[in-house]
């Protein structure tokens, strides 16, 4: 049974931020991506008339989306309890994917547009990442820091989490993933 034209609007944006988290933005074509998808080229381009940077922003928003709701739930039992469940759920991905797969926001973020427009996706990659900021900033407040060093442990969190990822994947190896963790869950332990 083929897939229901009526969810190829979704399909097409889940299937780009795969892209995104395997190619990068400029690897990412829309043609590849309805191919994934199953869907038709011409709707996609009639359910995104802004072409591939408005689908891209799209799949940036929706991953980070999902990130977040990821980390809300995790951060329910503690700051340092849902960084260490977090951790070893990107380390599960990494070593699941044979380090093919990184973070589509991160994608987003580092990567200017071949046509040289003003990026939507890298926007949206940075409404992401403040938004995850503040989540980890909340949390790291709730178990005593001050504000101030809460979203600079935040941002490190963030930074490191995604540098990380980057480093395995070139390196095809788990080990700077873990050394970065393991000195993160160290910072998060106690306020200073």
């Amino acid at each position: 049974m083929s897939p229901r034209s009526s969810d190829a609007p979704q399909r097409v944006i889940d299937a780009a931020a795969q892209m995104l988290a395997r190619v990068g933005l400029n690897a990412t074509s829309i043609r590849e991506v309805t191919k994934l998808a199953e869907a038709p080229l011409g709707s996609t381009y009639h359910h995104f008339p802004g072409g591939k940077q408005e689908l891209l922003a799209r799949a940036t928003t929706m991953a980070g989306d999902k990130v977040e709701a990821l980390l809300i739930e995790l951060l329910k039992g503690g700051a340092v309890q849902g960084l260490q469940q977090f951790l070893a759920l990107w380390r599960e991905r990494l070593l699941r994917t044979g380090f093919r797969a990184g973070c589509p926001v991160l994608a987003a973020a580092v990567e200017e547009p071949v046509d040289a427009t003003p990026s939507q996706p890298r926007a949206a990659a940075a409404d992401v990442f403040a938004r995850w900021q503040g989540h980890l900033t909340d949390a790291f407040v709730a178990e005593g820091y001050v504000p101030v060093q809460a979203a600079g442990l935040a941002s490190l969190v963030i930074a490191s989490v995604e540098g990380a990822v980057a480093m395995s994947r070139a390196l095809q190896d788990i080990a700077p993933f873990d050394q970065v963790a393991a000195q993160l869950l160290k910072a998060a332990a106690s306020p200073a």
